[in-house]
């Protein structure tokens, strides 16, 4: 066929299909709101008897109260602290990394005409504050300069971290991991490499009332459920609020996630994510990203001036920086899209999106993209909306989440019973699941490469663990985890040489 042929047949055809376009009754259906139709959660409420309507998951402090003035060490503290006791770090600068190896203690700083106990690690300590123990509160420090955490939860349920300022902490801003029972709130991080909320392996948490900036990722939800993110300022990261699975984790799933009332903002910040991570992939421009997660409603958010899109939804296999895992469903199934406000998203969006919007003739900025598969998703009022890859979106059959006020449990969940033979699992999920997974790339190697080094070895790897050296100029330095005891760190190694996904 000659091009001028060519040409004639593709004008009949792009006309034939608008003339059948035009032929119908486009007449949008615009539904009113009905406070009856409620999204009930995906939640067995009874497997925890009841949840909870206020914010406390945390005891109050029961002991004594131990003063910390600057020239002291904050460490000193807790170590003297039993269970119960309260410490207040009064203003001033302490350059140290924090461990809280007990429960329930609350670590407060104090504020006095506007100053604030400031943890500085002069850009040569990794992390802040660590904790592994239960009913732990962390409130109103400033914390900077670290390399790697400001405040990591570490396997520690029954957490309060709220009233922080934390900036340029290297790859995390608050990172509760493998946690269960938690608030995060009134926080504010910015200049983090990774995510400046990042909610890992956990259950049951709520984000709220923070204010997250200049960051590669606001706030992510990763392989984790029950969790309900809403009435945050998130602006000018690369992402802002997204809901993961990053495959090969131990954790297959993320569902029953709640993203509502936040403020999305301007998230077209450069991505600065370590090359061939998970979020090095955030093309900048994203407002909200679900990426294989399952049942995540997104509800009467403020989504303006992201340049990509206001939200994208993608499965595994087409998104960048993705490895497959055959234990994890790759596709986000049943994402519900209900009333939001969104204007002048999508106005500089990038080629795959345009390659998109082609194939259905579409034309403007997109406010939402589907890449790749889904199942049972819905969206409401769709017509408000410039959209792209969701055509086969059903119509939702309920219009808010006002049902479910939160995800918090009734009562403090109990502590973990660590034995000799799960010391390792409980480190390896609570730990060094924050940056390896089996076979991709979050922040350190996969574990199937350390397999490779070290898999007649453990001991090598425990002593490794303890005192790292830089070994590849393309991953970053690993922190030592020489806080962990000797026993501790060669039952992980074990494990981790033992995994098989």
């Amino acid at each position: 066929m000659n091009k001028s042929l060519l040409l004639a047949a593709i004008t009949l055809a792009v006309g034939f299909g608008l003339g059948q376009y035009l032929a119908k009754d486009n007449a949008p259906v615009i539904k009113a709101n009905k406070p009856d139709k409620s999204f009930a959660g995906g939640y067995e409420a009874k497997q925890d008897d009841t949840l909870k309507s206020n914010a406390d998951v945390v005891l109050p402090g029961s002991g004594d109260t131990i003063t910390v003035n600057p020239g002291q060490k904050i460490q000193d503290a807790v170590i003297a602290a039993k269970p119960g006791d309260t410490i207040m770090v009064m203003p001033g600068k302490y350059e140290e990394t924090i461990y809280i190896d007990k429960d329930s203690i609350r670590l407060i700083g104090v504020i006095q005409e506007g100053q604030r106990a400031e943890l500085n690690g002069r850009g040569e300590l990794n992390d802040a504050i660590l904790y592994s123990g239960n009913n732990i509160t962390v409130e109103n420090f400033l914390i900077t300069k670290y390399k790697g955490n400001g405040i990591m939860g570490q396997a520690g349920n029954n957490f309060e971290i709220r009233g922080n300022v934390i900036v340029d902490t290297g790859v995390y801003g608050i990172f509760p991991q493998l946690g269960k029972n938690g608030i995060v709130s009134h926080n504010i991080i910015s200049g983090i490499e990774d995510a400046a909320i990042y909610v890992g392996m956990s259950d049951n948490i709520h984000v709220a009332h923070n204010e997250v900036f200049d960051s590669v990722a606001g706030i992510e939800i990763e392989n984790s459920r029950h969790s309900i993110v809403e009435n945050n300022y998130v602006h000018n990261n690369t992402g802002g609020i997204l809901a993961f699975i990053t495959p090969g984790l131990p954790i297959k799933t993320t569902y029953d996630v709640i993203i509502r009332n936040n403020f999305v903002v301007g998230n077209n910040h450069k991505n600065f994510g370590a090359p061939g991570s998970t979020v090095a992939g955030i093309p900048p421009g994203t407002g909200i990203l679900v990426m294989a997660a399952d049942e995540v409603v997104i509800e009467n958010n403020i989504i303006t001036d992201n340049k990509t899109a206001g939200i994208m939804i993608t499965d595994h296999y087409n998104a960048p920086n993705t490895t497959i895992d055959e234990g994890s469903d790759p596709y986000p199934d049943q994402v519900a899209i209900l009333d939001n406000l969104m204007l002048r998203n999508g106005y500089d969006t990038i080629d795959e999106v345009k390659a998109l919007m082609l194939t259905e003739l579409k034309t403007g900025n997109p406010d939402i993209v589907r890449a790749g598969k889904s199942n049972d998703s819905c969206i409401y009022n769709r017509h408000r909306y410039i959209t792209v890859g969701i055509n086969d979106f059903k119509d939702c059959e309920f219009n808010n989440t006002k049902d479910v006020v939160t995800y918090l449990l009734d009562e403090p969940v109990p502590p973990r019973e660590i034995t000799a033979e799960n010391k390792g699992k409980i480190a390896y999920l609570g730990i060094c699941t924050g940056c390896h997974s089996y076979t991709g790339r979050i922040v350190g190697p996969p574990v199937q490469l350390i397999q490779a080094l070290y898999m007649e070895n453990p001991q090598g790897l425990a002593d490794y663990i303890a005192n790292p050296v830089k070994k590849r100029d393309d991953y970053p330095e690993m922190p030592p985890q020489n806080y962990l005891d000797e026993e501790t760190r060669l039952a992980v190694a074990e494990y981790m040489l033992s995994r098989t996904n």
